[in-house]
C-alpha cells in the first residue's frame, strides 16, 4: 500500500474530487480526516470508508475559519496520532466579467480558494514538523496557469495565488522535510462543472479547448494527488502537476 501508516487530511472531502481522494487514500492504507461544510454528505463518506475497512473521520470545516481549521487538524492528530499529508482541495468556481464583478463575489472566492489554503497550510505545518515531515498538495487549476475569457477574475486570481503560495511554502519548509506541490486540473466531471456541462454551447466550447476531447474524471486527479502524497514523490517539491487533457499545451 502506497500510504500505509500515514495520516492525511483533505478539505472539501464531502463530494467530488475530495471524496474520491479520501476513498483512494484509505484504500492505500492511510487514515483520513475529511472536512467540509456539507456535514451530512461528509459524514456519509466517512461512514462508507469505515464500513469498508478503512479509517476516516469527518470534521465540520469552513475553510475560511481559523478556529475550524485548528479544531479539524487537532481532531485528526488526536484520533490518529500524527499528520503526514494535507490536501487543500476545497474550492468554488464562478463566472463573471471583471467590470461586473461585485466586491462580495471577489472576496468570497478569494477567501475560500486562497485564504482557505493559507489557513490549512498554517495549521498543518506544526503537526507535520512534529511528525518529522510531510506532503502538502494544493489543488489549483489549469486556469491558475493561463488566462481565459470563460472564467471570472476572482477565480483565476485565486488559483494563480495558490500556485505561488505553493512555491513559497516549498521553499520555506523544505528544511523541515515538508514538501508542497500544486495540482492543476482541467475541467472535471463534478458538481462544480454541472451547470456549464448542461449548456450545449458552453460545453462544446470547453471541449474544443481540450485536445483529448473530454472532461476528466475525479479519479484521474486523485491518482495524481496520490503520487504527490506518497513517498514516490519524495524529491518533488514546489512543482506543478498539470492534469488538464492538454488544455495548456495549446
Amino acid at each position: 500500500m502506497r500510504l500505509e501508516g500515514k495520516v492525511a487530511f483533505i478539505s472539501g472531502g464531502a463530494r467530488g474530487m475530495g471524496a474520491v481522494e479520501a476513498r483512494l487514500f484509505a484504500s492505500e492504507g492511510a487514515a483520513v480526516g475529511i472536512g467540509d461544510t456539507l456535514e451530512d454528505e461528509g459524514r456519509a463518506v466517512a461512514s462508507e470508508i469505515n464500513e469498508s475497512g478503512g479509517q476516516c473521520l469527518f470534521a465540520p470545516l469552513d475553510v475560511t475559519s481559523e478556529v475550524d481549521w485548528q479544531k479539524a487538524i487537532a481532531d485528526t492528530v488526536s484520533a490518529y496520532g500524527r499528520l503526514d499529508i494535507l490536501v487543500n482541495n476545497a474550492g468554488v468556481s464562478q463566472w463573471s466579467l471583471l467590470h461586473e464583478t461585485s466586491e462580495a463575489d471577489w472576496d468570497r472566492v478569494m477567501d475560500i480558494n486562497t485564504k482557505g489554503v493559507f489557513l490549512g497550510t498554517k495549521h498543518a505545518i506544526p503537526a507535520m514538523k512534529e511528525a518529522g515531515g510531510g506532503s502538502i498538495i494544493n489543488i489549483s487549476s489549469q486556469l491558475g496557469l493561463v488566462g481565459t475569457e470563460q472564467s471570472s477574475p476572482q477565480y483565476q486570481a485565486s488559483k494563480g495565488a495558490v500556485r505561488l503560495l505553493t512555491k513559497h511554502t516549498a521553499m520555506q519548509y523544505a528544511p523541515d522535510g515538508i514538501r508542497c506541490n500544486s495540482v492543476h486540473p482541467g475541467p472535471i466531471n463534478t458538481a462544480m462543472t454541472e451547470q456549464r456541462r448542461a449548456d450545449p454551447e458552453a460545453y462544446a466550447k470547453m471541449l474544443s479547448r481540450i485536445p483529448i476531447g473530454r472532461y476528466g474524471e475525479p479519479i484521474e486527479i486523485a491518482n495524481g494527488v496520490l503520487y504527490l502524497a506518497s513517498d514516490e514523490s519524495r524529491w518533488v517539491t514546489g512543482s506543478e502537476l498539470v492534469l488538464d487533457g492538454g488544455w495548456t499545451a495549446r
